[in-house]
């Protein structure tokens, strides 16, 4: 049972993490929140956006904000497995030799996998059992990965010269995908100012401990949902597979596979954590309308003639949330 002082700490914690990197973060409040949340819940994130437009820097600075042990792994196409999860290796003492595992960069609290998708399919699926189980298992041992542990992906729109789909495996296993869109004029002229005055960009200090997040994390899963809106997020998911009676026409024609179960846990999970970043005291419409397209997005792949046609995903996803109604 959660006591009001334990809530009290836990959202003081977050308070001053999310402070601290608004100071250095300029706009993009829809992508701290969502890292935020991915951090409550446990989960994973997606950032797509364009090269330059801060998706590695706002991750470096939660990990300094946080001060946990932090490692960026940089994908790239010649990138092997082992690179990431690490591997065994002969070593030699007191005149006997023995294998000894020799962790890589996901032995860490937070990594970040830096342009994911410009590695091939197979050093992408390296991560699966890393974000899933928070393990890794190399030959028959299995290690396991000290919480909390997330992945903070950033990937290059698919369109652009040098990138590889991910596996749709491995996209269901972020909790959230987030656009990252250039900034405004005013933004623009506040990012130039301080990465050219002073002594530049300077990393907070951190303001949250291991602790501090262990706590929350136990305080969002007390937050209650009615069964009024688990039945809504049921229903949303359901009508965006093209089989369902609830499924817009727009679904029913271009849509092969809808979103997983994941996709309804995800959702409940971070409308939990938006709430309780608000300050309310459970999950209302808004709280799940907040984090709705973040978590389905890129959990429905289009048949071959949405994917001819160019449908937009965003758009019919929309339209779903349109056309369910809260009973």
């Amino acid at each position: 049972m959660i006591t009001e002082r334990q809530l009290d700490e836990a959202r003081l914690a977050f308070g001053r993490l999310r402070e601290a990197m608004s100071g250095v973060i300029v706009g993009h409040e829809e992508i701290v929140s969502g890292a935020l949340i991915s951090l409550l819940c446990g989960g994973n994130l997606l950032l797509e956006g364009v090269p330059g437009l801060g998706k590695t820097l706002l991750v470096r600075t939660l990990a300094s904000a946080l001060g946990l042990q932090f490692s960026r792994i940089q994908f790239t196409p010649d990138l092997m497995p082992a690179d990431i999860i690490g591997t065994d290796i002969l070593t030699e003492e007191d005149g006997k030799r023995r294998f000894s595992f020799a962790p890589g960069p996901v032995f860490a609290h937070i990594v970040l996998a830096d342009e994911v998708n410009r590695a091939t399919p197979k050093t992408q699926s390296a991560l699966l059992e890393a974000m899933e189980e928070r393990t890794v298992t190399v030959g028959r041992t299995t290690h396991k990965l000290e919480e909390p542990f997330m992945v903070l992906a950033t990937e290059n729109p698919i369109e652009m010269e040098g990138t590889y789909p991910l596996p749709e495996a491995q996209v269901d296993r972020f909790l959230l995908k987030l656009e990252v869109h250039s900034p405004t004029v005013n933004e623009l002229v506040e990012i130039a100012r301080r990465n050219t005055e002073g002594q530049g960009i300077i990393l907070p200090d951190p303001v949250a401990s291991r602790d501090d997040i262990l706590l929350a994390r136990s305080v969002v899963r007390e937050v209650p949902v009615g069964e009024g809106l688990r039945k809504f997020v049921a229903r949303l998911v359901l009508a965006t597979h093209a089989d369902a009676d609830s499924a817009p026409a727009v679904v029913k024609e271009f849509v092969e596979y809808g979103a997983s179960p994941r996709a309804a846990i995800a959702m409940l999970q971070a409308a939990k954590a938006h709430a309780f970043l608000e300050g309310e005291p459970n999950v209302r419409v808004r709280d799940i309308e907040a984090v709705y397209h973040a978590a389905l997005v890129h959990r429905i792949l289009l048949n071959f003639r949405g994917d001819a046609e160019g449908v937009g995903i965003t758009e019919m996803i929309s339209e779903v949330w349109r056309r369910t109604k809260v009973t």
